[in-house]
Order: C-alpha cells, then sequence, then structure tokens
C-alpha cells in the first residue's frame, strides 16, 4: 500500500495485507490510490490510524440557498493480528464529531435530499454523520494461492452495496460536501447489524451482505438496531493496481423515516487512481438507481468525478452530477402537489463543481490544505421560481489530514 508509512509495521499476512486495502467496512478504492495513516505496533498487534477534517464556510444564492459555517470531519482506527500462518483479524472504529460540528442536524447543500430532521424531511440540505460511523470486525483467510474467504460483522457498517462512500473516496477526498447522488449511491455506508461473507480469486471478489436497512435516526450520537431485513450483492473486479470496479444490488427495507415503502437499488462504478508528484490523480463513473416500491419510480443518477495534483501542492478537483429527484418538496405538501398536478413528481437536476486545494505544510503530522469551490446548477424552468433561473454555490475550507512522518 503506497505512501502508508509502515513505521513499527510487524509481521502481517496476504489475508491482512488484503484487509488493509479496505477503505471503510467492505469497499475499496484501487489498491494504487494512497491512504495516509499512521501506523505502530503493540506486540503482534499492527494498529492504523485516519484522521480527516475539513472546516467549511458554505454560501448559496437564491431563494432556497443558505450560508454556514462548520465542520464535516471523522477519524478511524484499525487494529489487526494474524491468526495462525494464513487468517488474520482486524477490528474497525471510525468516529465522526459532525453531530457537533454541524448544528441544527445539517448543512446547506442546493438540492440534496435524504433524511430528516425534526420529524421533517430534509431538503436543500446534508445531513450529519453518526458519532459512531463504523465499528466492525473481520476474518480473512488464505484458502488457496490467489483465493481468500472472508467475514464481517459490523454493529454499525457498511455492506456490499455501491462504490466507496464520498468521505473515503479517493476521488473526492478534496470536497467537503456531499454528493447529490449520496443517497442513490452509498448511503448505506453506515447501516446497522451488517453480516457479509466474501471470496476473492485473483482479480474478482464477490461478496454478499444481510442488514437493518432503516438509515440512521435523528439521535446521532447512538447506536441503532433493528433486525436484519435488507440484502445486496456486489462483483468487483480489479484489472491492475490503477483500476477497480463493481456491480451491486439490493432491497433496503423501508429506509426512510417518512415512507414505509422499500427501494431496490442498482449501482456501476469505475474509479481510477495513479500515484503523481504530490498525491494521487484519482477519478470515479458512478451510476446509481432507486425504484421505491411504494410509487414505482425509478430515480436514476449520474456523477463524474476526478482529483489532479498540479506541481506538487496544487490540487484541482471536479464533481459532475446528473441526479432524478422527487423529494424537493416534501415537506411543502401543498406546492408538491400542485407541481405534480402540472409537470410530474421528478425533476433532473445537474451540480457542477470546480475546485482548488493548496497544501501548505505546517504541522509535521497533519496534510493541510487551504481551498474553495464554486457549484452550478441546472434544473428544469417549472421549479425555477421556487430556486431562482441560476442558483450557485461556494465553499471556502480549511482541511487537516493524519500524514505518515516523513
Amino acid at each position: 500500500m503506497p505512501a502508508m508509512g509502515h513505521h513499527g509495521m510487524t509481521e502481517t499476512n496476504e489475508a491482512g495485507l488484503g484487509l488493509m486495502n479496505l477503505a471503510s467496512g467492505t469497499s475499496v478504492n484501487p489498491v494504487s490510490a494512497s491512504m495516509p495513516m499512521i501506523m505502530l505496533h503493540f506486540g503482534k498487534w499492527n494498529t492504523m490510524f485516519m484522521a480527516t477534517g475539513f472546516l467549511v464556510d458554505t454560501q448559496q444564492s437564491g431563494p432556497r440557498g443558505g450560508d454556514k459555517f462548520y465542520s464535516a470531519n471523522w477519524m478511524m482506527a484499525s487494529a489487526q493480528h494474524k491468526v495462525g500462518e494464513k487468517g488474520s483479524f482486524q477490528t474497525d472504529l471510525m468516529l465522526s464529531l459532525d453531530p457537533a460540528t454541524i448544528t441544527d442536524r445539517r448543512y446547506p447543500l442546493l438540492f440534496q435530499t435524504g433524511e430528516t430532521a425534526y420529524g421533517q424531511p430534509l431538503a436543500d440540505a446534508q445531513h450529519p454523520h453518526n458519532f459512531v460511523m463504523s465499528l466492525g470486525f473481520h476474518y480473512s483467510r488464505q484458502v488457496a494461492t490467489d483465493t481468500f474467504i472472508d467475514a464481517y460483522f459490523a454493529p454499525v457498517g457498511d455492506p456490499a452495496l455501491g462504490p466507496v462512500a464520498f468521505p473515503h473516496r479517493s476521488s473526492a477526498a478534496e470536497l467537503p460536501q456531499a454528493t447529490l447522488s449520496h443517497h442513490w449511491q452509498d448511503s448505506t455506508h453506515i447501516a446497522d447489524e451488517v453480516v457479509t461473507l466474501g471470496i476473492t480469486h485473483r482479480k474478482v471478489r464477490l461478496e454478499a451482505s444481510g442488514f437493518y436497512g432503516s438509515e440512521p435516526g435523528e439521535n446521532r450520537w447512538i447506536i441503532e438496531s433493528g433486525p436484519i431485513n435488507s440484502w445486496s450483492g456486489r462483483f468487483w473486479y480489479f484489472p491492475t493496481k490503477n483500476w477497480a470496479a463493481q456491480i451491486s444490488a439490493g432491497r433496503i427495507a423501508h429506509p426512510e423515516a417518512s415512507s414505509t415503502a422499500d427501494q431496490v437499488r442498482a449501482t456501476a462504478s469505475l474509479h481510477y487512481s495513479r500515484g503523481m508528484q504530490g498525491g494521487n490523480w484519482s477519478s470515479s463513473l458512478i451510476w446509481g438507481r432507486n425504484h421505491d416500491t411504494g410509487t414505482g419510480r425509478n430515480l436514476n443518477s449520474y456523477l463524474a468525478e476526478s482529483v489532479v495534483p498540479i506541481r506538487g501542492d496544487n490540487l484541482i478537483t471536479g464533481r459532475f452530477e446528473l441526479v432524478d429527484k422527487d423529494e424537493l418538496f416534501s415537506a411543502e405538501p401543498a406546492i408538491e402537489e400542485q407541481l405534480d398536478r402540472r409537470y410530474g413528481s421528478t425533476f433532473r437536476i445537474g451540480g457542477y463543481t470546480i475546485g482548488f486545494t493548496r497544501n501548505i505544510r505546517l504541522f509535521r503530522y497533519l496534510e493541510t490544505g487551504f481551498g474553495a469551490n464554486f457549484s452550478m446548477y441546472s434544473l428544469p424552468a417549472a421549479i425555477q421560481p421556487y430556486y431562482g433561473e441560476r442558483p450557485v454555490g461556494g465553499n471556502i475550507f480549511l482541511r487537516l489530514r493524519l500524514r505518515p512522518p516523513s
């Protein structure tokens, strides 16, 4: 694993190296994507520590735009131990202070939908992540020269559904805000009661998961639980160390608090990463579709995303999305009914973001970056009276990321 800082790393095996490639729960970036972390060992245990935090000021235009100063952040610790010559055990804990650093249970994000705050559906706002983003236990064993089997249980974790979630995706490393397609592609990265079995042979991997499908409640400080009522399967293909591709599908039992219907989700993604001076050039292409069993609607999302290092300490970022939205006015039934009667219930939204980050070396164990990004949107004429003809948004941020000693 490049750029990880193996200082103090004790002996491991092939199964353990595979577990260390996990980005979160069960999902993976391309092998060549660097994951800055500090590695230490205690006796025969290998430990790994990662952390990222953004301090963000958001400004958005239009009648439904907002502004806010907030922090999005997460930190992760893993501990790994060999089990015999062929097996390895790993436990992960990922925490976020979002519930404290994102006040009012949201931050402004034009055209974002999903979950609730104070009993009302969120629109034009992104919810914070839970304090416990992940708590998982892995076991992997090599059963043949190029074949591994593994098992994963997580009271809170990431089932085999969708691409790497945006907080951990290498192509999204310099974008503090969520994707508009989050609830079409990777929202299950914080699920409860996750059980996953997988098998890897050479360049392919097959996984199946059971989990509790309801999205986290509004109390972000607690660990919730429920019956395993949702299922998913995922197929990975890794043609080279620079590439990772997946297709997945699952049935999620009534994920939204405001709906008792199920969601049938399908996703496909292609990820590329290559080391360059100053970091990784990482890109992703992602498609996600939700079928709502209550309304019968099929809603699609398309995303292209990239980060490119330029001359060492400069990073250019881009994110472009098209998403079918049907919950923009869920908290305003009169408007929703009027629009539905005249124009239908679904509106395709385009989000186009370009950004820049400048790394500045201030601290030994922290990657410090100052950055900004700017977003423009396309929207149907039917909802322009509520958003304005050309709504825009911008973020200025300070990024801190744990890094290994040089």
